[in-house]
């Protein structure tokens, strides 16, 4: 007995490992089932259908919308009446595989068909007369069969996980002992009619995307790819959270994959240009190499978008042309060119004409003078002084700070820092030709005055000369007491009067 037993409980193992083992995720409804049976034997038939049933258990999946597996086990009783109106009883428990093909996809009815195999243990309780008659036939008492189901059956869906399933057919075994009589080659077996409840199986999400399969269905999605587009979202992600389209891996068309937007770059992905710069997040990421969450990745006042479409600056350095302002700064305020340091063209570039020399970046030559900007700067003169520019032929400059004692002509050392001062103009205007000229007080004659205020211009004329000025461009000439500039009634007065002038002549 108890190596039946051990037959049938493998038998099941292996029908629940045929299940569990396939590469097809199934949906699996549990099920109860009772089964009318009608003996068939060699025993009349009108007297075959007494007391013969089996309550059936059953696992149940889906393959597919049209293809079934099945495994279930019962216990029953297998009886009826003999030749004679005897009375004959075997206990059957029933272990079986089946393979169900329906005729439609749709879930709420589906009717199919079905075929399996399976053991069949059954023990004999109550002999028939017809035994007792015919003793000379071999028949078991009990034993272990192989058996065939084979019918027809209609699945009624009544709610979401419930279901009503009718079927009917036969079984066919592989003995003729069920009945406990034999004659004849033909095998026992029995028709039945089924009917019961499956439970489980409701909505579905086969591939776990979050999706119900009937929702996919309707969406026209994978139900067995979690991500049918392949965008890095699960399909029940796009449609439930961020609700993009989970057919198009780029909902929004801008150059950027929908799972990309949302893990990685944290980007909108129903808009194509997330921070509103212009540009698409897409070319942010992959062409500009800005940052889509920014407008203005470089900080300089301009978007990305202006610079890229507008300013062709470059939007990943503030200032492009490397002038000491931002490109916005150059945009926005002073309407100076981005891409060109010195847009006046004037030897300056417009960050130093802005914040160092308080000129105008938009004109060469802020004073309008005579010179531009940048040569001012260069030579030392005021860009923003149109008196500069050039020394006005005939008008005497004073070199203060040139003095010279009472008699004398040298030039002593205190003076060094005016003459330089003489020097930088000979040396900035190549062009011009000037005169030194000597004055004195009224001290002393008038012609010791004149000697003294020649020798004291011939020391500048030499100083200068000595300091690399051409001597062509200098002329030196006293002039004594003749042109005072004050009255020479204080030693202040006098003092003034003793001086060195710097006229252009030429």
């Amino acid at each position: 007995m108890k190596t039946k037993y051990t037959f049938l409980f493998l038998l099941m193992i292996l029908s629940i490992s045929l299940f569990y083992n396939s590469n097809v995720q199934a949906q699996t409804r549990f099920g109860i089932q009772y089964n009318q049976l009608v003996p068939a034997n060699e025993f009349p038939k009108f007297k075959k259908v007494k007391d013969s049933f089996i309550g059936r258990a059953f696992l149940r999946w889906d393959f597919s919308k049209l293809l079934m597996g099945e495994i279930g086990a019962g216990y029953g009783i297998y009886a009826g009446l003999d030749y004679h109106d005897d009375y004959y009883q075997t206990t059957i428990v029933p272990v079986d595989f089946r393979l169900e093909l329906a005729f439609s996809k749709s879930e709420g009815t589906r009717p199919y068909i079905f075929a399996g195999v399976g053991g069949l243990y059954y023990k004999n309780q109550a002999e028939p007369r017809a035994f007792i008659e015919d003793f000379s036939k071999e028949v078991k008492k009990d034993g272990i069969t192989g058996m065939a189901p084979l019918g027809l059956g209609l699945d009624i869906k009544l709610g979401p996980s419930v279901a009503f399933d009718l079927n009917a057919g036969v079984a066919l075994t592989l003995t003729d002992d069920l009945n406990y009589y034999k004659w004849g080659s033909a095998k026992d077996a029995y028709y039945f009619i089924a009917a019961g409840f499956l439970f489980g199986g409701g909505p579905t999400d086969k591939d776990k995307d979050g999706l119900l399969n009937s929702d996919e269905e309707k969406l026209g999605t994978d139900p067995n790819n979690p991500d049918t587009d392949g965008d890095g979202l699960l399909d029940g992600q796009e449609v439930n959270s961020y609700r993009t389209n989970p057919k198009n891996p780029d909902t929004d068309a801008d150059g950027l994959k929908d799972g990309a937007e949302v893990n990685q770059y944290k980007t909108d992905p129903l808009n194509k240009d997330t921070d509103g710069d212009g540009l698409l997040d897409g070319q942010e990421v992959n062409s500009t190499k800005t940052n889509p969450l920014d407008k203005d990745t470089d900080a300089d006042g301009l978007t990305d978008g202006q610079e890229v479409n507008t300013t062709k600056t470059d939007p990943l350095n503030p200032d492009t042309d490397k002038d000491g302002l931002k490109d916005g700064e150059e945009v926005n305020t002073h309407k100076t060119d981005p891409l060109n340091e010195d847009t006046d063209n004037d030897g300056l570039k417009d960050g130093e004409e802005v914040t160092q020399y308080n000129t105008n970046p938009l004109q060469k030559d802020t004073d309008k003078g005579t010179v531009d900007d940048g040569k001012e700067v260069g030579r030392g003169t005021n860009p923003n002084d149109p008196n500069d520019d050039v020394v006005k032929v005939g008008v005497p400059i004073v070199l203060e700070g040139i003095n010279f004692a009472t008699g004398k002509a040298d030039i002593t050392p205190e003076s060094e820092a005016t003459l330089q001062k003489a020097l930088k103009t000979l040396t900035t205007y190549p062009d011009i030709i000037v005169e030194i000229s000597g004055h004195t007080d009224n001290v002393g004659s008038n012609s010791s005055n004149k000697k003294l205020s020649q020798r004291r211009a011939d020391s500048v004329k030499k100083w200068l000369v000595d300091k690399g000025v051409d001597a062509s461009r200098i002329t030196a000439k006293g002039y004594g007491e003749d042109r005072p500039i004050a009255p020479n009634d204080t030693k202040e007065n006098k003092f003034k009067n003793r001086r060195i002038e710097f006229v252009r002549i030429k």
